[in-house]
């Protein structure tokens, strides 16, 4: 049940939907921001903000559950914690489950569920039936029993013809594609990025050119299909060129990397930890240093986890394991640590890509301390410095890149529908 009233005292409120970045008090009732009255609530819960920063809460709209039908990895629940843990209020859930989210019926039942959950859990539908490329599903189906986007993430969609057909059906439907953009042909067999670190490991490498080459066409696809679309988990300098350009031009394009390409590169890999193997692979040097570079100049859109739980034993053989890494706990802080701490970008600039941003794509109301808005916010604290420690992450996977590594920026209170649902101990 949302508290009545919660009041959090001089709190730096970094609100860049509404422009602001100042000191004050921030008071929700009800579930939703609202103007300070002139007498607070007998029942009010009043929160002190000394020497942090209120924040809207983070939307991670690239997550995977693993529910229905791996939930040895994760679960709605042990991911809704994780969630709220690392400052994320409302996340999007992609469908490749099993039973993948093709149907109404899978659908209704998980965002039942979801309800029940400490944090906006929004899921995306599939675009083709069970993944597989062969057939369309039905995605006004899909709309109408709730999905808010669509895409066959962990697959590209590799007929051009589906593909048009879903940008223009999306679009009508007021829905995101979101694509996963790969040359499967040119990726087959690959396990990390093509160049010295796999010739020296003595591994099949993916070329970079396996993202750029499809980030490419689908740009075409949604410029022939006068329809947004939305790349995901972007890491290669050649495909940034692209969106870029697309930008450029005019064509409704955006995109998203994850913290794990601001941070590594291939050279992570060199000792065989599959913690670090992900789906796009860490890439080179110049690629980092692209997606900094897109960071800066506003062609990256959002930050994005891709969290992909797997369990411990799964990856513990680098040749054979699962690509993905967990990140919605570390998130924040490891992109205030290289972005915000560095000098790179302000406060307020992080905010946009992993919260104002993503929710504009998404169509969901969030991103803002505005009143009348929903009462979600992260109380982030930007002095603090932890250790990351794989044991105490709350969700149950700990294949985590940033194990051991020293963060700058720490979560402290989450909030949303105006209750508290995580507090740092």
């Amino acid at each position: 049940m949302e508290n009545m009233s919660l009041l959090i005292t001089n709190v730096r409120m970094v609100d860049p939907a509404s422009g602001r970045d100042e000191t004050g008090s921030l008071y929700m009732e009800k579930g939703k921001f609202a103007p300070l009255p002139e007498k607070l609530p007998a029942d009010c819960r009043v929160v002190a903000g000394d020497g942090l920063a209120a924040l809207p809460g983070l939307v991670d709209m690239h997550v995977h559950l693993r529910d229905p039908g791996q939930t040895h990895k994760e679960d709605l629940h042990t991911g809704a914690r994780a969630a709220a843990a690392g400052g994320v209020t409302s996340l999007l859930a992609m469908p490749n489950t099993s039973p993948a989210v093709d149907n109404p019926q899978t659908l209704t039942d998980i965002l039942q569920r979801a309800e029940k959950e400490p944090v906006r859990i929004y899921q995306a539908g599939c675009i083709t039936a069970g993944l597989k490329g062969e057939t369309p599903a039905d995605l006004p189906a899909l709309a109408a029993a709730g999905a808010a986007a669509f895409t066959d993430d962990g697959r590209p969609v590799c007929n051009s013809r589906y593909m048009l057909e879903a940008l223009q059906t999306a679009h009508k439907l007021g829905r995101p594609v979101v694509s996963h953009c790969e040359d499967l042909y040119l990726a087959a067999g690959g396990i990390m990025t093509e160049g010295p670190v796999s010739a020296a490991l003595g591994v099949k490498g993916i070329p970079a050119a396996a993202e750029y080459v499809d980030v490419a066409q689908k740009i075409a696809l949604a410029a022939a299909a006068d329809a947004p679309l939305h790349v995901c988990h972007v890491s290669t300098a050649g495909s940034l060129a692209a969106i870029r350009a697309a930008k450029r031009a005019g064509l409704n394009v955006t995109c998203e990397t994850g913290p794990h390409y601001i941070w590594f590169t291939e050279e992570a890999l060199e000792g065989r930890d599959a913690d670090f193997r992900m789906n796009p692979p860490l890439g080179s040097r110049a690629d980092r240093k692209g997606v900094i570079a897109a960071l800066l100049d506003g062609t990256i859109d959002v930050i994005a986890t891709d969290h992909a739980p797997h369990a411990p034993a799964e990856k513990a053989d680098f040749d054979k394991a699962p690509n993905g890494v967990i990140g919605m706990e570390t998130s924040l802080s490891a992109s205030y640590t290289a972005l915000v701490a560095s000098g790179l970008l302000e406060l307020s600039d992080l905010v946009r890509l992993m919260s104002l941003h993503p929710a504009r794509i998404l169509g969901i109301p969030a991103g803002t301390l505005a009143a009348g808005a929903p009462a979600d916010v992260v109380l982030f604290d930007t002095a603090a410095r932890w250790k990351v420690e794989p044991d105490k992450l709350h969700g149950k996977s700990r294949n985590t890149p940033f194990k051991g590594l020293e963060l700058i920026g720490r979560v402290k209170t989450t909030i949303c529908r105006g209750e508290i649902v995580y507090e740092d101990k």
